[in-house]
């Protein structure tokens, strides 16, 4: 089972990589080749030009724009993956007892608690891997949006509100929404979730401050798109989690 999840960890890793990592400074443009320009990052761009072209030139408006449209595109899947992960959060309690109850490390022990492992998961209809794939899918999406916004150079060429979308934002306002708004949406991800073990916990801080200095180094455009993207995503997880976030606060508020 582990080696499954690492599998998949290093599939999501390796397009990561793949994807990301490559010409994040070499403007896009038709003439750009590769299937990840010409069918991913340029597409994206020309979507993000289209919109401003329609907004008066409001390049800022445009990518709060096709924010919104691909956070509603890739919604389904989204949706998907989180019901799968509280799916498993349901079951940990009985994982755990299996765990203990075949605590030895010999191989016949642990190929039992795999065998058992298998069949509470058929049991209760859970597979464990079905909140990768759609993650898989999304990265592609989502870091070809990123690359469209970092290489797209008339962005840098505007402003919007109180920063130019091509530098920093001059109050660090953006970055350190977009850390709230991070941790605010990871904090909602985690509620109702009693299992929770201390990797976890440190990620709910340790990610925020990331974003905030990530932010603090890259255009404000970028930053743009991380707080609408996080606001889309906390108010897609009040609906998706209502129930789950009610019991947590007034779990709170008894204490």
């Amino acid at each position: 089972m582990k080696r499954r999840i690492f599998l998949i960890a290093g599939l999501v890793g390796i397009l990561a990589l793949l994807t990301g990592c490559t010409e994040v400074n070499v403007p896009i443009t038709s003439e750009s080749e590769g299937f990840w320009n010409s069918y991913i990052v340029y597409p994206l761009s020309q979507l993000i030009t289209y919109f401003a072209e329609i907004t008066g030139d409001n390049y800022g408006i445009s990518i709060v724009l096709v924010t919104l449209i691909i956070r509603l595109a890739i919604l389904p899947l989204m949706i998907k993956q989180m019901k799968s992960s509280k799916a498993m959060q349901a079951i940990q309690p009985e994982m755990q007892k299996l765990r203990e109850k075949y605590s030895s490390k010999d191989q016949q022990t642990q190929q039992k608690l795999q065998q058992e492992t298998m069949a509470l998961f058929q049991q209760h209809g859970v597979n464990p891997l079905a909140g990768c794939f759609p993650l898989i899918i999304q990265m592609p999406i989502l870091i070809g949006f990123y690359h469209a916004i970092m290489r797209t150079e008339e962005i840098a060429q505007h402003n919007f509100l109180w920063f130019d979308l091509g530098e920093r934002d001059p109050y660090f306002i953006l970055p350190l929404v977009a850390g709230i708004t991070t941790f605010i949406q990871q904090k909602m991800m985690m509620a109702g979730n009693a299992n929770q073990n201390p990797q976890m916990a440190m990620m709910l801080w340790l990610m925020p401050i990331m974003i905030v200095v990530f932010a603090i180094s890259f255009p404000a455009a970028l930053s743009l798109y991380w707080v609408v993207g996080n606001l889309f995503m906390i108010v897609q997880t009040y609906f998706v989690k209502g129930p789950e976030l009610k019991a947590a606060k007034d779990g709170g508020n008894k204490k």
